[in-house]
């Protein structure tokens, strides 16, 4: 049964209503559409809009009808419009004609909307302790590689060393500021917009502040054509997942890369990897590929909305009716990436021997050499000079840097002595960077306990 075929003389046709419905979809909000609705009729009851004896018979009924949902004895009909019309049709049936004063005072429009703000609120709460779990195991790894030291890359090329603790950590503060988006869009989120009806409120004494506090939203949307005609809100979240995904597609492209045996840093544990159905030695990274890949998908998904959005006018258009999937679709794909991410991040061996054999070839060592001559009185700009044609020897003679005697080092400049050879070792070359945010052990420990306080204060906000 239709809730607006009144006007109508002929039924929808098979196809249009297939096309038209989104119950296959919005199906997963029923919980939110009862919780919706209850509030509604509490408050209908409270303003005298509604007999006390029908709206507690509807509450009664929306109770039972949630209950039975969730224990199976009834199924969403995937014939319904949406589950909006469902609730209501399946409540008119058990409990009588009380079941259609349900709607009294407001519209589908800014039902839908309520809808999804309930279930999105739930949803970036629980976001936010998935990404504090990848966030656990980011400060585990890290803990145990402080010392453990690696080459550090800029354009894929062997630059500083640092740690692997400190590379890590590069990743605790990216998914940090995603929780931070994630908090910051929740406030905007946090609006109820139920009583806008349609897009020009209701006639009704409804009470908008009273539904609010039912559902505990944190204050109302001020204006009824915005309320129901725009989802901003939505893109907002999309474009947050969307720079998660974009997080852990970069970490899940160095994985792919330190897994290979040209680098052959870390080994991934047999859980998290598959193997060719054709060549018996391969052990393949397909987690991380399909995080990376799975992260388009997420972008085509706020595309979506972006798209359909630019150019519908005030105030409610059926093309607002697509948010959910793409929503969805996001939503269950960034969950899924970071909770099978996480179990690959845990599980990987790291071979901390390759790491620091990676960091001794391709002159990582080089800008200490030019730092070392500043110290001594030369110039920057001379040292660099200096420096650069001591790498150029060392190329064409296939050394490393310190295994130059001081004596071909004083042909470069007299300022060298036996001093050098420690300022250049990886471990100094690590530890003299104090400063913060450095890769020393003294500034990846007090990351790691900021990073630790960060995911206690922010565990169950």
């Amino acid at each position: 049964m239709k809730l607006w075929g009144g006007r109508f003389e002929k039924a929808v046709d098979t196809l249009v209503n297939d096309f038209n419905s989104s119950i296959r979809t919005d199906g997963r909000m029923f919980k939110e559409d009862i919780e919706g609705s209850l509030a509604h009729v509490k408050m209908l009851i409270h303003q005298n809009i509604i007999p006390k004896e029908d709206g507690e018979k509807i509450i009664y009924g929306l109770m039972e009808i949630n209950k039975r949902i969730e224990n199976g004895v009834i199924e969403i009909d995937q014939s319904s419009e949406d589950i909006h019309s469902f609730i209501e049709a399946t409540l008119t049936y058990y409990i009588g004609d009380e079941g259609k004063k349900l709607h009294t005072g407001r519209s589908r429009n800014d039902q839908v909307t309520l809808d999804t703000r309930l279930y999105l609120k739930k949803s970036l709460s629980s976001l936010v302790n998935t990404l504090l779990d990848l966030q656990e195991t980011i400060l585990l790894k890290s803990q145990e590689n402080i010392q453990t030291i690696m080459p550090g890359y800029t354009h894929l090329q062997k630059a500083q060393p640092i740690t692997f603790a400190h590379h890590l950590l590069a990743y605790g503060e990216m998914f940090k500021r995603d929780i931070g988006r994630i908090l910051d869009g929740y406030k905007r989120v946090d609006q109820m917009p139920l009583g806008s009806g349609a897009l020009a409120t209701s006639t009704y004494p409804i009470d908008r502040e009273m539904v609010a506090k039912e559902l505990g939203f944190s204050g109302i949307c001020l204006n009824s054509l915005d309320a129901v005609s725009d989802r901003d809100y939505v893109i907002e979240t999309l474009s947050t997942l969307s720079m998660i995904m974009m997080h852990l597609s970069r970490f899940s492209e160095e994985i792919i890369l330190w897994c290979t045996g040209e680098f052959n840093f870390i080994e991934l544990d047999d859980a998290y990897s598959t193997g060719s159905s054709i060549m018996p030695q391969k052990k393949n990274p397909d987690v991380a590929e399909l995080v990376r890949g799975k992260t388009g998908r997420v972008y085509g998904d706020l595309i979506t909305l972006l798209t359909f959005m630019k150019g519908i006018p005030l105030a409610y258009n059926k093309d607002m009716q697509e948010d959910k999937d793409a929503l969805f679709d996001a939503l269950d794909t960034t969950f899924l990436s970071i909770r099978t991410f996480n179990g690959m991040l845990k599980t990987l061996k790291v071979k901390k021997d390759n790491m620091r054999k990676g960091a001794l070839g391709g002159f990582t060592n080089a800008t200490d050499v030019a730092d070392y001559l500043v110290k001594k009185g030369v110039a920057f700009r001379n040292a660099h000079e200096v420096v650069g044609a001591i790498v150029l020897q060392c190329i064409n003679e296939n050394k490393n840097i310190e295994e130059l005697s001081l004596k071909e080092l004083k042909e470069f400049s007299p300022e060298f002595e036996e001093d050098i050879y420690n300022a250049i070792s990886l471990e100094t070359c690590v530890e003299e960077r104090k400063v913060i945010g450095g890769p020393s052990s003294q500034s990846v420990k007090m990351q790691l306990d900021i990073l630790k306080s960060f995911i206690q204060d922010h565990r169950n906000l």
